[in-house]
């Protein structure tokens, strides 16, 4: 899709004139709030154990999975351009009830999960940069979200703008202390472009990389977002709007990319210097809370209070923007009211992660982190797999629909993402269960539950995967030719009638 429209999307601004400018500008935006999932502590934690581990060999890991990760979104934006209605809505209307409450359930388990190193990490920020107690920030952390949620009362591009102004604090922490330490830009540069897996657990790190980038929450977020701007019904308009969240989406992306490479370059460069005894103990087990005591001891308390604020602004956006979805989840799913889902969906979001994390507290931050990055790639076929169903259905929206080989590579990329998951979460799991000190009629419990639920699991990715999409969406009205048989057939829902387009 990105080589087949390179060289329309070049000509397109060479060629563009004042309005279409002022046109894009309006769809600037959404992109900052998906970018911010890949800048949340989670990331942060991978991407400074990935630098310490392997320097800048993984950097390729990182590209990839952003190029991946545009594909993905810009299916997601696509669906909502063209259909009107979000993922969860149209899982709603597609699945029987068991499935859709189903997905339901996994997707807020999925935005609770995305939550919760937020959180974690502005509680450390605060405690860093302030010195408040860790369960003052947990509370801060929860009251700042209640407070930021409330400006899409004014408008969702006032909270957008607030998002951008956090992914600009933490690219300016990071690049001042990146100037500080000087990193070989032939090296980085190289590990860019060149894979590499070499040394221990190149192969783990490398996962645990890409998992964190593709999370499940973003792909119902995107679908969303793109219906706060007034959307033309033509085919044209549509054409436009594509490409207009396509380039706003790349570049918020690659800032996020940018500030990635940013922070694996930082602890691949001070961790590989002639450092004491305690600085590289503290290197070899490299967490959000250690960095800023590393960073320190090699750079000053004035670098380490910019690593303070930098997390700040990564946990703090991250949970707002992960609690702004649930909304959409809970109104895609539910069906309720506007204003009952402003009030109740950041309290079920909000209420269970404050109780993980006050129960977990300072000394597990990294142990809820890694469970967290579990979950979520538990839940992610839930929202992939019928992503990539409905936007290559022609009866979801008709020409509109991927190409034939956008399909083929998504559907690859997603199920070898998803592969990758499964195998290391039954690994780990089996692993764990052999070596632990549990009794053996314990074991056999767990062992009786778990490994029936993982049957059902890939049972239920099978069926996502292989059930024909049945729901006709009403497309925009133009003047498009993909030979489709255009009829009026009743709305099973109500008794009005509606254009069902059929390829």
């Amino acid at each position: 899709y990105l080589m087949d429209n390179f060289f329309g999307f070049v000509m397109f601004f060479l060629l563009a004139e004042g309005p279409r400018w002022k046109r894009f500008l309006a769809y600037v935006g959404p992109g900052f709030l998906i970018s911010m999932a890949y800048l949340d502590p989670s990331n942060l934690q991978t991407d400074l154990q990935a630098g310490y581990s392997h320097r800048y060999e993984l950097l390729w890991v990182l590209l990839f999975g952003f190029i991946f990760v545009l594909i993905i979104q810009s299916l997601a934006a696509k669906l909502g351009i063209v259909t009107g209605r979000h993922l969860a809505e149209l899982c709603m209307s597609e699945y029987p009830k068991p499935v859709r409450y189903g997905l339901w359930f996994f997707a807020e388990l999925g935005v609770i999960a995305a939550t919760i190193p937020g959180v974690l990490g502005t509680a450390l920020a605060y405690n860093m940069v302030l010195d408040l107690p860790f369960w003052a920030g947990v509370l801060i952390c929860a009251a700042t979200v209640i407070l930021l949620l409330g400006l899409q009362s004014y408008g969702v591009r006032k909270l957008e703008f607030m998002i951008a102004v956090f992914m600009l604090i933490m690219a300016s922490c990071f690049f001042i202390e990146l100037s500080h330490v000087n990193p070989p830009m032939n090296e980085l540069i190289e590990g860019l472009f060149i894979p590499r897996l070499k040394g221990h657990y190149a192969i783990s790190d490398a996962v645990a990389l890409i998992s964190a980038l593709v999370v499940p929450h973003n792909l119902f977020l995107h679908s969303s977002l793109v219906s706060s701007r007034n959307l033309p019904s033509s085919s044209e308009a549509v054409k436009d709007a594509s490409v207009f969240f396509l380039l706003e989406n790349a570049f918020a992306l690659f800032l996020a990319l940018v500030i990635n490479v940013a922070i694996v370059s930082l602890s691949g460069t001070i961790c590989a210097d002639n450092l004491s005894l305690d600085d590289t103990n503290t290197c070899s087990s490299l967490t959000l809370k250690s960095a800023s005591v590393l960073f320190k001891n090699i750079l000053g308390r004035s670098r380490s209070i910019f690593y303070g604020l930098a997390l700040l602004a990564s946990g703090q956006s991250c949970a707002v923007v992960t609690t702004y979805s649930g909304q959409y989840i809970m109104q895609g799913f539910s069906g309720m009211r506007v204003f009952i889902i402003y009030l109740f969906a950041p309290c079920l979001t909000m209420v269970p992660t404050l109780i993980i994390c006050g129960i977990g507290g300072a000394l597990r931050v990294r142990q809820l982190i890694n469970i967290a990055a579990v979950i979520l790639s538990f839940v992610l076929p839930f929202a992939l797999v019928p992503l990539l169903k409905f936007s290559s259905c022609c009866s979801m929206i008709g020409p509109y629909k991927n190409s034939t080989w956008i399909t083929r590579i998504s559907w690859i990329l997603s199920l070898v993402i998803i592969g990758i998951n499964t195998y290391f979460f039954c690994t780990s799991f089996v692993s764990w269960l052999v070596y632990s000190d549990l009794p053996r009629f314990a074991k056999a419990i767990i062992s009786t539950l778990v490994f029936p639920f993982m049957a059902a699991y890939i049972a239920a990715v099978i069926y996502l995967a292989f059930r024909k999409v049945s729901t006709n969406a009403v497309l925009p009205s133009s003047s498009v030719s993909c030979e489709i048989e255009v009829a009026e057939v009743p709305r099973q829902d109500n008794k009005d009638e509606v254009l069902a387009l059929h390829c």
